[in-house]
């Protein structure tokens, strides 16, 4: 019988891997939220460049409620509001965000009050949001929801946002800590260069000395590639980060990145560690019929389920790279990291009914009969 795990839910010193003690700030404590370390094993995805293996990191499988990417940065950021006497928790993002989802699980595991700010359309921000997906387990922990339709996101931003509700409840007398867009701050990336150290112990513990050549990830909010690109090239694994964008264009999360990388005083360029590409194309949590046709075809193959926002249109970028790209991924150790989200793909299912079709009703001939005992309903 497994021992319980008595560490998770508990917050402790944080002891910062060698290779990064020279970054500063370091966060002081770190709460255990996650189940770590997530498994890596071989992702046989067909049409692969000549020689190209592939390896998939799950951290999609760090929990269920609390999965995914954001929980390594929730770690960090939960530890300093508690740190603060923070009674609640602000946070801001799509209607179906992980991390929004995340955050307020995450909260009411510490006897948090959690406030989110959803980006929602116009046509229906005065509408009864409705319990598909990530909002489900939102409403279900408790979170207090303020809808904002997407031109008065885009017209006011997420920190003015944030902060109106913040000094709103300040007034009430509350004591609230807001965590920025997908927890992507200077603090959320330590989330992610403790995950290098994760992976390194993972390789030195394997028995076939596996060396990764290059890092693959989608990018929404900027935290997970600021911390893996970072973390990789300060540890032994050097590997390269590839980021593809979900939401704006690279030049964005290159100058974004560099301001969480600056905050950390690490003294190094983005452009020197990561390569960007746009994976976005009908833009930010938009599908067209290829790409969920291509989540469909992968969880068919291999029973790897991707999220249709952020996973499953970088493997799908990754893919069209390596077929109109083929010299660059051949013969390489490839590491794609599952950040999660398969809540999100109950928000596709209208646009998904066609692509599964596998279903039929029993064929039962009249002259089968019921033995007593069998099959036997009460």
């Amino acid at each position: 019988m497994a021992s319980p795990n008595f560490d998770f839910l508990s917050c402790k010193p944080y002891n910062p891997p060698s290779w990064a003690s020279h970054l500063s700030p370091i966060p002081s404590h770190v709460f255990s939220l996650g189940h770590l370390p997530t498994p890596i094993h071989r992702w046989n995805l067909p049409n692969l460049p000549q020689g190209t293996q592939l390896w998939l990191k799950r951290d999609d499988l760090s929990g269920m409620q609390l999965s995914g990417n954001k929980v390594r940065k929730l770690e960090f950021l939960m530890a300093d509001a508690v740190a603060k006497g923070a009674d609640c928790i602000i946070t801001i993002g799509g209607i179906q965000s992980n991390h929004c989802r995340a955050t307020a699980v995450a909260a009411k595991y510490l006897q948090l009050d959690c406030y989110l700010i959803l980006r929602t359309s116009k046509l229906i921000v005065d509408q009864d949001p409705g319990l598909t997906g990530n909002l489900l387990v939102e409403r279900l922990v408790g979170a207090h929801v303020d809808l904002v339709s997407k031109e008065e996101y885009a017209k006011i931003g997420s920190v003015t946002l944030t902060n109106l509700l913040k000094e709103k409840l300040q007034k009430e007398g509350r004591r609230p800590y807001v965590i920025p867009v997908g927890g992507s701050d200077s603090l959320g990336t330590w989330g992610y260069i403790e995950a290098i150290r994760e992976i390194e112990l993972q390789l030195q513990s394997g028995t076939d000395n596996l060396v990764f050549d290059d890092i693959v990830v989608a990018c929404g909010s900027g935290g997970t590639i600021a911390g893996l690109s970072l973390g990789s090239s300060l540890s032994s694994l050097k590997a390269k980060v590839h980021a593809f964008s979900v939401c704006d264009d690279p030049d964005y999360f290159y100058d974004f990145v560099q301001g969480l990388l600056d905050g950390l005083h690490a003294d190094v360029s983005t452009r020197d560690i990561i390569d960007i590409q746009n994976a976005k194309g009908l833009g930010y949590a938009m599908n067209t019929i290829e790409e969920l046709k291509f989540v469909k075809e992968v969880a068919a193959a291999t029973g790897v389920v991707l999220d249709p926002v952020y996973s499953g249109k970088a493997a799908y970028a990754m893919l069209k790279d390596m077929a109109d790209n083929p010299a660059k991924w051949e013969g390489r150790k490839v590491l794609f990291i599952h950040t999660g989200g398969l809540l999100g793909l109950f928000d596709k299912v209208d646009q998904m009914t066609s692509l599964v079709g596998n279903w039929r009703k029993m064929d039962i001939d009249e002259s089968v009969l019921r033995k007593d005992g069998v099959g036997k309903m009460f």
